[in-house]
């Protein structure tokens, strides 16, 4: 599989989440070859704090497999999953993460703990960081210095 492509593909929702003012993360959810999946965050613009990339994406997935397992699933994400993705990520099935840039503040894939591949849940997430990770890290950099005012 292409992690490349894939992740290009979750940086240009990030991106679009960009545009929108929102948190630039992307993510795509794949079967195979076939992307099933696919959102921004939408924190801001819905108004409502469950509105990650991930989880949009999870939603979409769901309803194409029409199940709530996306066993076989992969989930490119443009940054490392906070707390509720990755639990999101577990409670899914999916068979594996890939993401960009590392979260040191709110990363569930390793960066704080990880929830993905904890001994006492019945599921384990595959990880694979670091593809793109230098243009989705600069993305949010950007991001928060703009939004902080720091620039």
């Amino acid at each position: 599989m292409n992690y490349e492509y894939y992740m290009l593909k979750a940086y240009e929702l990030a991106l679009a989440a960009l545009a929108a003012d929102e948190t630039p993360v992307g993510a795509v959810i794949t079967l195979g070859e076939k992307i099933i999946g696919r959102g921004c965050n939408q924190r801001v613009t819905k108004k409502n704090p469950l509105y990650h990339a991930e989880i949009s994406a999870i939603n979409e997935a769901a309803a194409f497999m029409g199940d709530w397992r996306l066993e076989g699933c992969t989930i490119f994400v443009t940054v490392e999953p906070c707390p509720m993705c990755a639990g999101a990520i577990v409670q899914a099935r999916i068979k594996e993460l890939v993401f960009g840039a590392p979260n040191p503040k709110a990363g569930c894939a390793g960066s704080v703990m990880n929830i993905l591949d904890h001994p006492g849940f019945n599921h384990r997430v595959d990880i694979v960081s670091g593809i793109m990770a230098e243009p989705c890290g600069r993305l949010m950099s950007e991001f928060f210095k703009k939004f902080r005012g720091a620039e």
